[in-house]
C-alpha cells in the first residue's frame, strides 16, 4: 500500500482538481494523473469521474475516502510517535488514590511532573479502595494507587510501602495515648468504620471470628469519608481505626491521639496497580515511577512509623463510654 498515493487521492477529492493539486507538488498534471490510475488499477475500480471541470469521486471513491483518512491520520500518529522516542513523554495520565494517600502525593507528585514532563497531564480520582479497584478493572484509571490487605498483591500490582494498623482517639485519651491497643480492647468499643463492602472491614470481621464468643464491633456510625473519621475520634464521640499514612500527622497536629493496634496487628500494604485493560503509554510508566520514587522517600523518612510526639496544647477530652 503506497500511502503517498493514498495522500494524492484525498487531495484530489478535496481540491476537486487535478491541476490544482499539481500546483500544491509543483508537478505537470500527467503526473498527478498517472499516480491516481495506479492507485485505481491497484484497486480495481475507477475512484474518479473526469469532467469538463475537473473530478469528482465515484461511488466507489466515495466510500473509501472516509476509510483512506482514517488510515492517514492513524499512520501520521504513528510517525508522530517513533519521532517522539527520544523526546520527553506527552498526555493524559489518569490516577486513582484513597483520600489518605492523596493528602500525601498530589502536591508533591504534580510538582515533579510539571517540572520533569511539562507535556504530561495529570487527571485526579479519589476514591474508597472498591471504587479504584472498580475502576482499574473496567480501564476507567491508568494507576491506583490502594490498600491490601495480608497477601492480597494481585497480577499488575506492585508493592508501595507498609503501614500498621492504629486506633485513633481524642487528644489525651487513656486508650490511644497507651504505647499500644490489643485488638480484645476493641469489644464493644464505640467505632466509626467505613460501611461494607471494605477491605479494612473484612480485615478487622476476619480477627473478630479468632475472638472469644460474644466479642463484638460496637459501629455506631459508618461513614467512608476520612476527615468525617478523623472528626469523630478528635471529639470524643467515637474511636476510629486508621492506617498509618495520616496518623503521624494528626498526632503531631494534636488533633488526635493514636496507638498501632496489636494482638494481633492488621498490616495493611499500599500498592501501585496499573491496568489489565490497556498497555502503559511512556508518560504512565514515567509517572509511575515518580511515585515509586515519591513512596521510597517517605519510608526512609519514617513518615509511617509509630507517631512519637504527645498532642499540643489544650485538656484531654472525654473518651467515649463503652455502652
Amino acid at each position: 500500500m503506497d500511502l503517498a498515493r493514498l495522500k494524492l487521492f484525498v487531495q484530489v477529492a478535496d481540491a476537486g482538481s487535478l491541476s490544482k493539486v499539481a500546483v500544491l507538488h509543483d508537478a505537470v498534471q500527467s503526473a498527478i494523473s498517472r499516480q491516481i490510475s495506479a492507485l485505481e488499477r491497484e484497486y480495481g475500480a475507477r475512484l474518479f469521474d473526469r469532467t469538463g471541470r475537473g473530478v469528482m469521486l465515484t461511488d466507489r471513491g466515495r466510500s473509501l475516502y472516509p476509510e483512506i483518512k482514517a488510515l492517514l491520520a492513524e499512520a501520521d500518529r504513528v510517525e508522530g510517535l517513533l519521532r517522539r522516542t527520544d523526546e520527553l513523554p506527552v498526555g493524559e495520565v489518569r490516577i486513582g488514590l484513597m483520600p489518605s494517600v492523596a493528602e500525601l502525593l498530589v502536591a508533591p507528585l504534580f510538582g515533579r511532573v510539571k517540572e520533569r514532563f511539562p507535556e504530561v497531564r495529570l487527571h485526579l480520582f479519589e476514591g474508597s479502595n472498591g471504587q479504584l479497584d472498580a475502576w482499574i478493572a473496567t480501564g476507567h484509571l491508568d494507576i491506583a494507587v490502594l490498600y491490601r490487605y495480608g497477601r492480597q498483591t494481585r497480577a499488575l500490582e506492585e508493592p508501595l510501602f507498609d503501614v500498621d494498623t492504629y486506633v485513633v482517639g481524642a487528644p489525651g485519651d487513656p486508650l490511644t495515648s497507651a504505647p499500644s491497643v490489643p485488638f480484645s480492647a476493641l469489644d464493644g468499643l464505640p467505632l466509626v468504620l467505613p460501611g461494607e463492602p471494605n477491605g479494612l472491614r473484612a480485615a478487622l470481621n476476619q480477627v473478630v471470628r479468632r475472638q472469644a464468643e460474644g466479642f463484638r464491633l460496637n459501629t455506631v456510625l459508618e461513614a467512608d469519608s476520612l476527615p468525617i473519621q478523623r472528626s469523630m475520634a478528635s471529639h470524643g464521640q467515637a474511636y476510629a481505626i486508621h492506617g498509618g499514612v495520616v496518623v503521624r500527622r494528626d498526632v503531631q497536629a494534636g488533633v488526635v491521639s493514636a496507638a498501632p493496634l496489636v494482638e494481633p496487628s492488621i498490616r495493611r500494604t499500599v500498592v501501585a496497580a496499573t491496568s489489565t485493560q490497556k498497555p502503559l503509554t511512556r508518560a504512565a510508566r514515567e509517572v509511575l515511577r515518580l511515585v515509586r520514587t515519591l513512596a521510597e522517600e517517605h519510608v526512609r523518612a519514617g513518615t509511617f512509623e509509630a507517631p512519637t510526639l504527645e498532642p499540643d496544647g489544650g485538656d484531654a477530652a472525654t473518651p467515649p463510654q463503652n455502652p
